[in-house]
């Protein structure tokens, strides 16, 4: 029986969610020394040797046969489209920026859960919390400011481009709810997301001239924040939390990230935040929270029903 959050689970998603704001702004902060694409790259193709080792030798999964060649090449091309274009994103736009739209993912997933699944229909509750984020997310693109260099294609580019990352993060899940991967062990679906997205990155990398690398002290610390506790521990911890505790709980506190990554990017690398994106951030995770209203209170249901 998974039990409610307690203070432990809410102490290690305060880190997890700090880790996983900074990540975008590790990204972006070595971009001029390693592009954006080439560390993504990097930090994949070492993650995807590091849960390989672990699923098949620490944990000794049993992996299921007979999905690589479709669901798994389904969601390792999915994975690496959403990281292109985070990628992508952060060469126009801001850090803060690309961490809330990244987070628009839940929406993209439950509306993709709605088509194809009955049992995740939405109630009229969720649809207005995701009319509440999409109206968000016009007034992030579209409300003046005042200043033509705000408005300019560069940064509304850069945003448009996390936005589909959060769409192809959403996708990812829908594929995998619906597919025989949602009877997989975790290492086995990340594996084939670390190494796909590998192979196409990289190739992308090499194909635009995207390989350049110079290496610092800031390059190596970044891509092994990145690597290893990003891509490779967070996972094995926020697995753990899964087997232990109520698992809507855990996805409202994730909310936390794209707060930390907007604080983060401000604090860190200096950027400026626009009353449009200050605005309409704030409802696209209002919109976010109401569409996971009714599951928590289906767990608080089942919580005080027989045990």
């Amino acid at each position: 029986m998974r039990k409610p959050v307690d203070g432990v689970a809410a102490s290690i998603m305060l880190v997890l969610c700090f880790a996983w704001g900074l990540q975008q702004v590790a990204i972006k902060a070595i971009a001029e020394d390693v592009s954006p694409v080439m560390q993504i790259a990097f930090r994949s193709g070492v993650a995807a040797v590091l849960v390989w080792g672990y699923g098949r030798l620490v944990a000794r999964d049993v992996w299921l046969r007979g999905v690589a060649l479709r669901s798994g090449i389904a969601v390792g091309v999915l994975f690496a489209a959403e990281f292109l274009l985070v990628a992508q994103g952060l060469r126009w736009s801001s850090a803060s920026h690309v961490a809330v739209f990244l987070y628009t993912a839940p929406l993209f997933a439950a509306i993709g859960l709605h088509l194809c699944l009955p049992d995740e229909r939405l109630s009229l509750v969720q649809w207005s919390g995701i009319t509440v984020a999409f109206v968000g997310i016009a007034i992030a693109f579209l409300w003046p400011t005042g200043s033509a260099v705000t408005l300019s294609s560069s940064t509304l580019l850069g945003d448009l481009l996390a936005l589909g990352a959060g769409a192809a993060w959403g996708a990812t899940t829908v594929v995998i709810r619906t597919t025989r991967l949602s009877e997989a062990p975790p290492p086995q679906t990340l594996f084939y997301q670390l190494t796909i997205a590998f192979l196409i990155l990289l190739s992308f990398a090499v194909i635009t001239d995207q390989t350049q690398f110079h290496g610092s002290p800031l390059v190596w610390a970044s891509l092994g924040f990145q690597t290893l506790l990003v891509s490779f521990v967070s996972f094995l911890v926020w697995f753990w939390l899964l087997r232990h505790y109520l698992a809507a709980r855990l996805g409202v506190l994730s909310f936390m990230t794209p707060m930390f990554g907007v604080a983060l990017g401000v604090l860190l690398l200096g950027e400026q935040l626009e009353m449009r994106f200050i605005v309409g951030s704030v409802m696209v995770l209002i919109g976010v929270l109401i569409v996971n209203a009714q599951v928590l209170r289906g767990l608080r249901r089942t919580a005080r029903g027989p045990k």
